[in-house]
């Protein structure tokens, strides 16, 4: 069975998370029911069909499209005889291989452990020999206690750990406000072409890969627009439809990153036939986290697939780009200048003739309209970052 309108779109997503977590499909099922069943999902039926299907091929691995009940993960796997697994299992595992910082991994592990508590019963031991394959990576691989005090325990303390690295977050959003710089956060479906488009506009290296999940932990780096003000740019992890809302939660702190942005880049890959499902399915993320009516621009990627495609008709501004050949890179920028363009305020300054230092600093973040040289200095009316203007005080200034 499958979650959307369009069943082999949804298993066509599946194929590609269980290949981005390193197994290889040997078959695909499809069952249409009015409802679930509630012991077996699929119906015993279908169960006893997919076990004959697991000997002719020796699988030994099936995944389901949908979050099973604990109850019908057992059910299912005394049927069919090989190990069960479902979507958000495939998603973890992603997450497990991918994250490179602790707090990725404190993030990961926190999802996992919730998903796992509630399934620890009579066969719960299994699970502290989890290790080595698809949907096992993570907590087993360090022995995972099955009794639910002390995993309860690790969850807590989990929790904790990423209380504080909230905090430091927090600290470092400080520190960026004392000397601010507008944070622009990439966000988009997963393989949607973020990273390259990042090290399109950044001349960063950010690991990129024609994958889902191919990065996890975020990654900033600073981008000098045309107008010469310099801002943030933040690569965050890939959403994918239907994502659960304990991952929506485990990752917060991450998604943090999303919420204080001033601006948004949108990221949908104009050449992949559901991109429409795609973008609404990313929208649905940020309704959650109550970021939808952000400033946001969407950014078509890859049009060099595809050069002829129409505009997908938006409520906010669209740009069509490919990250990998660097067309309308340019344009983009011009549009995250306008996007931003509310940071902004036009001012008169009279400069010093002594103080050189300042009139580099305006020449080089702002954008100056006219220069006249008086007596007493040179007189400038520049537009500048808001930030930049709360930074000089001490000169003569005329609004």
């Amino acid at each position: 069975m499958s979650r959307s309108a369009n069943p082999n779109d949804s298993l066509d997503e599946l194929a590609s998370l269980v290949s981005a977590a390193g197994a290889g499909i040997a078959n695909r099922i499809l069952q249409r029911r009015d409802k679930p069943d509630p012991a077996f999902y699929v119906g015993k039926g279908k169960a006893e069909e997919i076990r004959r299907e697991c000997e002719e091929k020796e699988c030994d691995l099936v995944v389901f499209d949908n979050e099973l009940t604990p109850a019908q993960g057992r059910n299912l796997k005394d049927v069919i005889g090989v190990r069960v697994i479902d979507r958000t299992q495939v998603i973890l595992d992603i997450f497990a291989r991918r994250a490179r910082t602790k707090e990725g991994k404190l993030q990961v592990e926190l999802a996992q452990l919730n998903y796992l508590l509630p399934r620890l019963t009579g066969k719960g031991t299994e699970l502290s020999r989890l290790g080595g394959g698809i949907g096992t990576r993570g907590p087993g691989e360090t022995k995972l206690e099955t009794d639910r005090r002390r995993i309860r325990k690790r969850i807590q303390d989990l929790t904790e750990a990423l209380a504080r690295v909230r905090k430091q977050r927090a600290l470092l959003r400080q520190a960026r406000k004392d000397v601010p710089l507008p944070l622009v956060a990439l966000v988009g479906y997963t393989n949607a072409g973020k990273s390259t488009l990042m090290n399109a506009l950044t001349g960063s290296e950010v690991f990129v890969q024609d994958m889902l999940f191919a990065t996890l932990d975020p990654t900033t780096r600073r981008l000098r627009l045309s107008n010469n003000e310099v801002v943030l740019l933040t690569d965050t992890v890939g959403f994918v439809s239907s994502l659960p809302h304990h991952l929506v939660a485990a990752f917060r702190a991450t998604l943090e990153e999303v919420t204080e942005a001033d601006l948004l880049l949108h990221v949908a890959d104009v050449s992949h036939p559901d991109v429409e499902k795609q973008i609404a399915a990313v929208d649905e993320v940020l309704a959650s986290l109550g970021v939808l009516d952000k400033p946001t621009i969407l950014v078509l990627n890859k049009i060099d697939r595809i050069p002829d495609a129409e505009l997908i008709v938006a409520d906010r501004p669209t740009v069509k780009v490919s990250a990998r050949e660097g067309t309308n890179l340019d344009v983009l920028k011009e549009e995250i200048v306008k996007g931003l363009a509310l940071r902004r305020v036009v001012r008169t300054y009279t400069v010093p003739y002594e103080d050189g230092q300042t009139l580099s600093l305006l020449h080089e973040k702002g954008d100056v309209l006219e220069k006249e040289y008086l007596e007493e200095g040179v007189k400038v009316i520049v537009s500048i970052p808001w930030s930049l203007s709360q930074r000089l005080p001490h000169l003569s200034i005329r609004r």
